[in-house]
Order: C-alpha cells, then structure tokens, then sequence
C-alpha cells in the first residue's frame, strides 16, 4: 500500500466516522421531537458541530433521512433474518410477524421512517431501500413455503400487521392489546389463503387485475 492510498483511505474512514456521528445524532433528536421535528440547527447542536458543517457531509435533510432509512431497513433486514426456532412453516411465518412488530415497536420513529410517508417529499434511495426489498423476499419466501404465493395475499399480510402496529401504537402505546391478537389474525390469514379453492386457480366471483 503506497502512502497515498493510505492516506486517502483515512481520509475516508475519517468522513464515514463522521457521517456516522451525524446520523446518530439525528436519531436521538428525532427520538425527543419526532422525525419531522428534525432540523438542521438542532442536529448540529446535537452533534457538536455547525449547519454549514452537515451539509458538508449531507447535501440536504432528506439526504440524512435517506441515510437513516438505510440504517434503520439494513437493521431489519438483520432482525428478520436470523434462523427461525420452529419448524413448522405456519409457526415459522407467526414468529416472522412477532418478529416484525417487537421491532416496529421498539423504535417508533424507526417505524415510521420505514414503513409510513411520514417525512413529505422524502422517497429513500434505491441503494438505501435494498435492505427492505431484502426482508419482503423473505418474506414472501417465507409464505411460499406454506403454499401461499399469490402478491396480493402478501399485500393482505403487510396491511394487516402494520395496521395491527398502528393501532397497538396509536391506542395502547406500551400495552399489549392488540400484540395479544397476533396469533389469532396469523391463523385467520393462513385459513383464507390456504382454503382449496383458492390453492386451486378456482377464483369464482373474484375480479381478475389487468
């Protein structure tokens, strides 16, 4: 390694260590005032540095949102795909949707970033929201296993278990009134889809998509 390489390859690690402080800081300030209380000033505050100084290493806000929302879907993505204790692959997709609301759960603001239009404007990069494309394929992986492959019944099960997570936020925050309800709605999911006459391409009296 010649001394230039070296040198630029500090010069690197320095500004990633940098970038890295700066989200930080964004995610404790928006843990106090919410994602769209977020401002320049307060982050720089937060962070021990200037305006001028973040957006050195960020051009605008959206982009600090785009490096959180990368952050928070590679955590996911890590969160989701550990090897599952059952074996059964009924239970297997129960304890993927336990999974996915004690993370939602856990970090409100992480929650909304992710899986709300929370912030007006922001649309995450493609290379930040990989890692989220990441955990739906296995989730959808997951449902083929127990026979279940149809795009709209993945459809039906994110839009159950994030209502289920917005009301549990919304109505019972910290209580377990809705959480309690998960193996119920996973058993009422698993019946509809895998009744036989819709395993079965018979799909009398439903309206085909074009």
């Amino acid at each position: 390694m010649t001394l230039g390489t070296a040198s630029t390859e500090w010069r690197q690690a320095r500004r990633q260590s940098a970038r890295d402080a700066i989200v930080d800081a964004a995610w404790a300030v928006v843990a106090e005032a919410g994602l769209a209380g977020l401002s320049m000033r307060d982050l720089a505050t937060r962070a021990g540095t200037t305006t001028p100084t973040l957006y050195a290493y960020f051009g605008s806000k959206n982009a600090i949102y785009d490096a959180m929302f990368g952050q928070a879907a590679r955590a996911f993505a890590e969160h989701m795909a550990p090897e599952y204790q059952e074996r059964d692959p009924a239970a297997v997709v129960r304890e993927s949707v336990g999974r996915f609301v004690a993370f939602s759960l856990d970090d409100v603001p992480r929650y909304q970033l992710l899986f709300q239009r929370t912030v007006p404007g922001f649309e995450p990069s493609p290379e930040s929201y990989a890692y989220a494309v990441t955990a739906l394929d296995d989730t959808r992986g997951r449902l083929a296993r127990v026979g279940i492959s149809d795009a709209r019944h993945l459809d039906m099960l994110t839009a159950l278990v994030t209502g289920l997570v917005d009301q549990q936020l919304s109505n019972d925050p910290g209580g377990r009134r809705w959480v309690r309800l998960i193996d119920e709605l996973i058993e009422m999911f698993l019946d509809h889809c895998q009744r036989p006459e819709r395993k079965g391409g018979s799909h009398h009296g439903q309206r085909q998509n074009r």
